[in-house]
C-alpha cells in the first residue's frame, strides 16, 4: 500500500509539475530634489556624480527589499545614504539658515499601519530619516522639533554629531551669496571651513534638494520618507512640508507621495495625501493624480515634484520644474535613473 502511494504520488508529480515559484514582487523610487536644472549648466563630471549617487541610493533600498526586507527599512536604508552625501540638501550637505546653522527635517510613515514620525529643526542628529524613525515606533508623538528632538535621538541611542558635520563650503558660499543679494547680515563664519570660495555651482543651487523614498516590499506593505535642510536662508524657524504628514510626506495601504518643492503650497494643498485620495477614492491613475496635484501647485505660483507609488508596484514621477533627479527598480528592472525632465525614464504602470 505504502509501495502504490508513492508511486501514484511520484507519477502525478511528472504529470503535474509543480509551478515555478514567482519572485517576490517589491518596488521602490526616490527622488533627490526638482528645481531649475539644465543640460546646458551642468559638467558631464558633475552629471555622472548625481546619477550615480542616485543609482546608489535606489540600489540600497532594493538590496533591502530584494533580501526580504521590509519598505521601513528599505525607505530607512536609501535616505541615509542621500544624508551622508553632499551633492543633496539633506544631512551633510543641507543648506545653511540665515543665522549660518543647519536646521533638519525628515519624515517617514508607515502604510499598513498609518503610524508616522516626524522631526523638525534638528541639529545634531547624523540621520534624521532614522530619528523620525524612532518618533514613530518609540514615542507616544509624530512630530518633535529643535533641541527636544536630538535630546530623544540621544535617549534611544542614534548617533549624535556636532553640527559642524553638516557644514560644507559649498552651502556656505550659497547662503552668503543670498544673504548679500537681499540685504541681510552675514553670520560668523563656521569653525572648520576654509577662507576660500567654492568652485562648484551647480543648476539647482537654490532650488530643491530634498531627498525622498517611497516602497513596497514583498508583503505588500508600502511607506514613504524625506529628508530635507530646507531652504537656503530660511529664517525665523521655518519648518516646509517635509515633516507635514499628508503634504510631502504621505502612505496608506494603497499609495505613497514624497515630495519636493515650494512646501508652503504643498502644505496648503495637502499634495501627498490628496494624490492618494484622487487615486484611492477616485480611482484616477497614480500618474494623472500627480499631474493633477503638481497643476494645482503651479497654479498657485508654486513650483516642485512628486514621486508616487501605489502597491501593485506602478511608479509616477511628476514636476513642474525643468529636472528632478529621480530613480526607480522593482524585481525585474536594476536601477534607472533620470536627471532633466525630458529624460525618458519608462516606469512600472507605464503600460
Amino acid at each position: 500500500m505504502i509501495c502504490r502511494l508513492t508511486l501514484a504520488a511520484l507519477l502525478a508529480a511528472v504529470a503535474f509539475p509543480a509551478a515555478a515559484q514567482e519572485a517576490p514582487r517589491w518596488t521602490i523610487a526616490i527622488h533627490g530634489g526638482a528645481g531649475t536644472i539644465e543640460r546646458s549648466q551642468m559638467t558631464p563630471e558633475r552629471d555622472a556624480e548625481y546619477r550615480a549617487a542616485l543609482t546608489a541610493a535606489v540600489e540600497a533600498g532594493a538590496e533591502v527589499l530584494r533580501d526580504g526586507g521590509s519598505s521601513l527599512d528599505a525607505v530607512q536604508a536609501a535616505i541615509e545614504l542621500m544624508e551622508d552625501n553632499p551633492l543633496f540638501n539633506a544631512g551633510r550637505g543641507a543648506v545653511f539658515t540665515a543665522e549660518g546653522t543647519n536646521s533638519l527635517d525628515a519624515a517617514i510613515m508607515d502604510g499598513a499601519t498609518l503610524e508616522a514620525g516626524a522631526v523638525a529643526g534638528v541639529s545634531r542628529t547624523r540621520h534624521p530619516i532614522a530619528l523620525a524613525r524612532a518618533v514613530m515606533e518609540q514615542s507616544a508623538h509624530v512630530l518633535l522639533a529643535g533641541e527636544g528632538a536630538d535630546a530623544f535621538a540621544a535617549s534611544v541611542g542614534l548617533e549624535q554629531v556636532d553640527p559642524s558635520f553638516f557644514y560644507t563650503q559649498r552651502r556656505w558660499d550659497q547662503l552668503i551669496e543670498v544673504l548679500t543679494a537681499r540685504g541681510l547680515p552675514l553670520p560668523a563664519r563656521p569653525a572648520g571651513l576654509g577662507q576660500e570660495i567654492s568652485a562648484v555651482r551647480d543648476p539647482d543651487d537654490h532650488r530643491f534638494g530634498t531627498v525622498g523614498v517611497v516602497a513596497v516590499d514583498s508583503q505588500g506593505h508600502i511607506a514613504a520618507g524625506t529628508s530635507t535642510g530646507g531652504t537656503t536662508a530660511k529664517r525665523w524657524g521655518r519648518v516646509g512640508d517635509t515633516p507635514v504628514i499628508g503634504a510631502g510626506t504621505w502612505a496608506g495601504r494603497g499609495c505613497a507621495v514624497s515630495a519636493t518643492g515650494t512646501g508652503e503650497y504643498f502644505i496648503r494643498l495637502t499634495v501627498a495625501r490628496d494624490i492618494c485620495n484622487l487615486n484611492d477614492l477616485n480611482d484616477m491613475p497614480i500618474a494623472e493624480a500627480a499631474e493633477a496635484m503638481i497643476s494645482e501647485v503651479g497654479a498657485m505660483g508654486g513650483d516642485g515634484g512628486v514621486i508616487a507609488l501605489t502597491a501593485d508596484g506602478s511608479v509616477a514621477f511628476s514636476m513642474n520644474t525643468s529636472g528632478m533627479y529621480r530613480g526607480w527598480a522593482n524585481q525585474d528592472t536594476a536601477a534607472r535613473v533620470a536627471i532633466y525632465a525630458d529624460d525618458v525614464l519608462e516606469t512600472p504602470g507605464d503600460d
